[in-house]
């Protein structure tokens, strides 16, 4: 049970700006003796998801401080990403697990407004196949 409640933490830290590597801990625990594939992969996604939506959230409520001396992203900086993420639309949400762009990308989307279950469900669907692909990956190289 303490391998499962770590990998859902280590995987919400890792969908914050907090760099963690939920990677690492799913891949050790998917070798495992009695690591059960499918509820490690649930419970990654679900952790990495649910920081996404605390980015969601931060970007959705955050503009109401953006005129404050002390906000982290100049007024250029959000214009850019704003146009980046509309060009692309809500489906670069597949792609909210990349490194780099991810945090970022669904920080964004709140900023935006896109429609909350269409983020979770983008977002969720893109994190759980990468996670499915690596709890299989490492199973099958190393278990």
């Amino acid at each position: 049970m303490a391998g499962y409640l770590g990998l859902f933490a280590t995987a919400l830290l890792a969908a914050t700006l907090i760099p963690v590597s939920s990677e690492a801990v799913l891949a050790a625990l998917s070798v495992a003796d009695g690591a059960e594939l499918v509820l490690l992969v649930a419970v990654a996604s679900l952790g990495n998801t649910l920081g996404a939506v605390v980015n969601w959230v931060l970007g959705r409520y955050c503009l109401h401080w953006q005129d404050r001396r002390w906000f982290p992203v100049s007024a250029a900086t959000l214009a850019r990403a704003s146009d980046r993420f509309r060009r692309f639309g809500s489906w670069s949400l597949l792609f909210a697990w990349l490194p780099v762009i991810g945090d970022p990308l669904t920080f964004v989307a709140g900023i935006l407004r896109v429609n909350f279950w269409v983020f979770v469900i983008l977002t969720g669907t893109g994190k759980t196949a990468r996670y499915a692909v690596i709890a299989v990956f490492a199973d099958r190289i190393f278990g």
